[in-house]
């Protein structure tokens, strides 16, 4: 590099278009996916407490936001049900007239063009709270991949164009690739939650989705935050196995391995900012502290920056209408 006065770095920031025109990273809103929350009802949109700005929606005003959502330039949407009852299995996950179930049928004759994803775990569902089938207090990871895939395919013949295992249990992407292989959903792809820390990040969606667990924590089966190597393991293996999208959650906590991830696999990379991201950027921009609207996109810039192809987003609808108005 040439020394100064020769090299100066200011003369590409010195306007906007030039700024535009040489910035590395750009962030748009086909980049953002949007997490919705499925309830039983009609006509019910009420705010999440502990997330400002999102709501438990019936399947009608689901529909009708995700087709808002479109508008701004939003391609897909992610699903999370919430059940009109729990079980020690979770058997709404997988039921034909499941929540989830309903909201993708509504979605796929409403909104044809739009990617509708769907979150394959039993949190939701099982009055216990864990992620999978318990015996003897234990979680058993390989019982519970009977029923991940029970529920991959009743998503499947829902029409969900993508199902995103976040269970985090051994072998489960092979499990419901060759259980959607089997039935004939070879074009469903798979977006894994590969490498899903057990953070404290995830607070307000426990209370948003009641899937707080009821006895113990997840620590058996999602990773230890403080592990980099584990990570890129538990990635490889699910690119292994047949994921067609990795993921990493959180994100801003996790930014060094999303970027370890982008250098090491060639996979899409998505990663996922998380409810708690989501609730202390309102949270301060609500008290005046910061400026919410500039930090949401830096922040989202700085998450593909390190090296996701998208983002999954509780910000997607007012980062898309942020983005059209500059």
């Amino acid at each position: 590099m040439a020394p100064f006065p020769e090299e100066r770095m200011r003369r590409l920031r010195r306007a906007p278009w030039l700024r535009d025109l040489v910035r590395e990273t750009t962030l748009s809103p086909a980049d953002l996916v949007w997490p919705l929350f499925a309830v039983h009802g009609q006509g019910v949109r009420q705010e999440i407490p502990q997330m400002p700005g999102q709501h438990h929606l019936s399947v009608d005003a689901l529909v009708k936001e995700a087709v808002e959502a479109q508008a701004l330039g939003i391609r897909a949407v992610i699903l999370f049900g919430i059940p009109a009852a729990k079980d020690p299995l979770g058997t709404e996950a997988w039921a034909d007239d499941g929540i989830v179930q309903r909201a993708v049928r509504l979605l796929r004759r409403e909104a044809p063009d739009l990617g509708v994803m769907t979150d394959v775990c039993l949190c939701e569902y099982t009055d216990h709270g864990h992620c999978g089938k318990v015996v003897d207090g234990e979680v058993d990871n390989d019982a519970t991949l009977e029923l991940l895939g029970r529920v991959a395919l009743s998503h499947a013949r829902a029409g969900a164009d993508l199902v995103a295992p976040s269970d985090m249990m051994d072998g489960r992407v092979r499990f419901l690739r060759e259980a959607l292989d089997r039935h004939d959903f070879q074009q469903v792809g798979i977006l894994a939650y590969s490498a899903k820390h057990a953070s404290s990040f995830y607070g307000p969606f426990r209370e948003a989705a009641h899937s707080s667990p009821r006895f113990g924590d997840r620590r058996t089966y999602q990773m230890d935050a403080g592990n980099r190597r584990e990570a890129m393991r538990e990635l490889a293996l699910d690119a292994g196995e047949g994921a067609d999208i990795l993921m990493v959650k959180p994100a801003l906590p996790c930014l060094d391995i999303l970027r370890e991830a982008r250098d090491r696999f060639e996979h899409p990379l998505a990663a996922y900012q998380v409810s708690g991201e989501y609730a202390l950027i309102r949270a301060a921009a609500e008290r005046g502290w910061v400026d919410g609207d500039a930090m949401m996109l830096e922040s989202l810039t700085a998450i593909r920056r390190a090296g996701a192809d998208f983002v999954l987003t509780y910000f997607a609808r007012d980062a898309a209408r942020s983005l059209a108005r500059r």
